[in-house]
């Protein structure tokens, strides 16, 4: 049987030395904690929010996120397509995901906020409505993802082939726009 945790508060606690328990977290927070390689399998987080941790190459398989924030976090490599889809919801705020992958999530509306994002995989992603403030996209991968009416006004370093991606409504400013038309290998001054 899983334990149930409600309302608890978490600081300064590396699950490399100590094992986080396995079970359902609803409505805790987590600031300045360590799930570096990690084992965070098979977890429920509800309504829960991390601040200043570390998930950086964390095993999420079968875990789930339930409108779960994530501030100023490091979440290098984290494989977040092998997190229980069932109800995800996550926003970003001024994280570090660059390697992480989202391959084929189902995840609309999703916030991510000042965050770096290099080399992230959102191939054959259902991205509908996301915002991307503020964020560096160098090298993210764009590859048959429905990306209709996300915003990317303020997002930089983007590289997005409209040919093989669902672009219907999506907005850009006319910097990063030369992104869209990379492809062709045009010249843009």
């Amino acid at each position: 049987m899983n334990d149930f945790f409600d309302n608890e508060e978490y600081s300064k606690i590396d699950f490399t030395k100590k094992k986080i328990k396995k079970g359902e977290y609803d409505n805790c927070t987590f600031s300045n904690c360590n799930f570096e390689n990690v084992h965070a399998s098979n977890i429920q987080f509800v309504e829960c929010e991390f601040i200043n941790c570390n998930f950086s190459n964390a095993i999420v398989t079968h875990t789930a996120f339930k409108d779960v924030d994530f501030i100023n976090c490091k979440m290098i490599g984290v494989k977040f397509n092998e997190c229980d889809a069932f109800l995800l919801q996550f926003t970003f705020k001024e994280c570090q995901l660059n390697f992480s992958s989202f391959y084929q999530l189902k995840i609309p509306k999703t916030i991510f906020n000042s965050c770096n994002l290099e080399e992230v995989d959102f191939t054959e992603s259902m991205l509908q409505n996301t915002v991307f403030e503020k964020c560096d996209l160098k090298n993210a991968i764009f590859d048959r993802t429905n990306l209709e009416k996300v915003d990317f006004t303020t997002a930089f370093n983007l590289d997005i082939n409209p040919q093989e991606n669902n672009l219907k409504g999506a907005k850009f400013n006319k910097q990063n726009v030369v992104g869209l038309v990379s492809i062709f290998k045009v010249i843009v001054e």
